[in-house]
């Protein structure tokens, strides 16, 4: 088995040990449209305090985002699959929600802040909807934010000396709180996307 197959099954393992933990405090409402409903008083141990530069340039934090529901993706721009068809994704969905998706933020969180530099992230950004903002921290707080939503992002050496990253691929869905909603999966049927996006807007 090779050192990538490892990495990628101990990655997976550890993303659904998290899910298995956050489904005994949540249950994804069929009828909710995929947003989680909690059925006990406790809360979900994702999200935090965090604080990070947009690819404008921007300082962007937990604070600066209250008042409104965000999305966070985390991925990265040398992602060679994932990442581009989750954000081509997003961008459809939200072209198709038109004024409702300006009642929500949708932010990709790089986890290689060491090659995803601001000029490049901004470059980057320029094939999806403006209205997604990338941001990039310090190795040490990317590690923080990723830890801080129960997240997976692990550096996987490749041939010639470079490295890939793998990461958890779902999208979280935030309150304007900031408080965790649920986990958008973009396997899962458009339309109980969409109609997750409508919740996420209109709550």
């Amino acid at each position: 088995m090779s050192v990538l197959r490892i990495v990628r099954v101990a990655t997976w393992a550890a993303i659904a040990t998290i899910a298995a933990g956050t489904a005994a405090i949540y249950v994804l409402g069929q009828g909710n449209g995929g947003i989680a409903t909690t059925i006990s008083s406790g809360k979900a141990a994702i999200g935090g305090p965090f604080s990070l530069v947009s690819h404008k340039g921007e300082r962007v934090s937990d604070e600066t985002l209250r008042g409104k529901p965000y999305l966070a993706f985390f991925g990265f721009t040398n992602c060679p699959d994932i990442c581009p068809t989750t954000l081509f994704e997003l961008s459809e969905m939200m072209a198709e929600l038109g004024a409702d998706a300006d009642k929500f933020n949708v932010l990709l969180i790089t986890v290689d802040p060491e090659r995803d530099s601001q000029d490049l992230l901004a470059t980057y950004m320029t094939a999806f909807d403006p209205r997604i903002i990338a941001l990039r921290g310090t190795r040490e707080e990317t590690d923080a934010v990723v830890k801080s939503f129960a997240a997976a992002a692990i550096k996987v050496p490749t041939d010639g000396g470079n490295y890939t990253m793998e990461h958890t691929a779902g999208v979280y869905l935030m309150d304007e709180n900031g408080e965790y909603a649920g986990l958008m999966r973009m396997d899962e049927p458009r339309e109980q996307r969409m109609q997750a996006l409508r919740n996420l807007a209109a709550s």
